[in-house]
């Protein structure tokens, strides 16, 4: 069976887009599947080919933080990646709180960028080191619960509302016809808006918010 993790590079730089597949081929482990130059192409890939991991520039055409949302329309439990060189917490938040599940920084090395690509294929986040304590103390002054929760979008409410009653992601999928790895998607996404870190503080953070 291939194990290969299938990867897509959306970027409008041709020049530094070529540089980033074939670095990424030379590696084993890895195929790209795909390469697009806007959020349109983004979204078009995700929908038609699901590769395991997008990698996706902010500076684009269609704009890489509004192409977010409408990749993960099609194709709910994509996993991607920004890879740009802004370093602002307000587009590391942005990324993150639309769906993103890894943002690095572009100049990093093709190692270091491939074991970023293996860390959010296997379903964790990563956001590059140098950011880290950055977006952590811009995070110190966070929303209010309500606000973060009426961040949520419609369908994550429905999830967060049946785990708070302590349904597991099977039973949770059974009773909104989901599949269960769209479940745990909308659980990662759910977990980052919320800023928490498990099942149990989120619906800690649902209750705290309708006591308000």
């Amino acid at each position: 069976m291939d194990t290969r993790i299938r990867v897509a590079v959306v970027d409008d730089h041709p020049l530094f887009r070529e540089g980033v597949t074939r670095s990424l081929s030379e590696i084993d482990g890895f195929e790209i599947v795909a390469e697009g130059s806007s959020g349109a192409d983004a979204v078009r890939i995700a929908g038609t080919l699901q590769p395991d991991v997008l990698l996706m520039d902010i500076s684009m055409p269609g704009g890489g933080l509004d192409a977010i949302p409408a990749v993960l329309d099609v194709a709910p439990s994509q996993r991607i990646v920004m890879l740009t060189v802004s370093e602002t917490s307000e587009d590391v938040t942005t990324a993150l709180t639309r769906g993103a599940v890894g943002y690095v920084l572009k100049g990093v090395g093709a190692l270091t960028l491939a074991d970023a690509i293996r860390t959010v294929a296997a379903g964790d986040g990563y956001v590059a080191p140098t950011l880290s304590a950055r977006l952590i103390s811009a995070r110190t002054e966070m929303p209010s619960k309500s606000a973060l929760i009426a961040s949520l979008t419609p369908r994550e409410m429905e999830v967060l509302e049946l785990v708070a009653v302590g349904m597991s992601n099977k039973h949770v999928a059974i009773e909104l016809d989901l599949q269960e790895k769209t479940v745990k998607h909308h659980m990662t996404q759910i977990l980052t808006k919320l800023g928490v870190t498990n099942r149990t503080e989120a619906a800690m953070a649902l209750r705290d918010a309708r006591q308000t």
